[in-house]
């Protein structure tokens, strides 16, 4: 495994450029990595030496927070064609899942002031995290598929997989505020 500033995250990792990677395997790959380039093993190496272990360092740890996370791997996947995520000329989305994410703010405000919000804040998340698993799903085929009509569908799943990474989030911040 050679590193080289330049690779793109995958080939960072040595791994073919798809969604789907073994956890596992992505995990082995990253502390060999790290072992490689880290910047201890330097210690008595020219400055150069020491800045670009820093930066490959740097660019090891960018590269594994990115492919774990679905979310954020599906944004650089879709990245690595050209599709940008946050591109401000197209906000459409879905009006139902927009109304479905408008209830469940509703709810965890509501969660917020009740008595005993821990049942209902779990039934929530476990909702959530259905969505999230059918959004995955969806993402795969569409990228999958790759036309351009699929791709775009791929980037509204990407946008909604984000919705539903922000409201887990939410509740996780809430669940952790009410057991303070």
């Amino acid at each position: 495994m050679h590193v080289a500033p330049g690779k793109n995250h995958f080939e960072l990792f040595g791994l073919p450029v798809a969604f789907d990677i073994d956890a596992g395997d992505l995990a082995s790959r990253y502390r060999e990595l790290q072992r490689r380039v880290h910047p201890d093993k330097f210690a008595n190496a020219s400055d150069q030496e020491r800045r670009l272990s820093l930066q490959m360092t740097a660019q090891v740890n960018e590269a594994f927070q990115t492919l774990k996370d679905p979310v954020r791997r599906a944004r650089y996947l879709l990245s690595l064609r050209g599709i940008d995520i946050d591109e401000e000329t197209d906000t459409a989305m879905d009006p139902a899942f927009l109304m479905e994410q408008m209830e469940w703010r509703e709810n965890l405000d509501e969660m917020r002031q009740a008595d005993n919000p821990h049942k209902p804040l779990a039934e929530l998340a476990n909702r959530i995290e259905q969505d999230m698993q059918d959004k995955i799903g969806q993402f795969r085929q569409a990228f999958g598929e790759g036309s351009p009509e699929d791709i775009a569908k791929a980037r509204n799943i990407v946008r909604e997989m984000q919705f539903l990474a922000k409201m887990r989030q939410e509740i996780d911040d809430l669940e952790e505020e009410l057991s303070i």
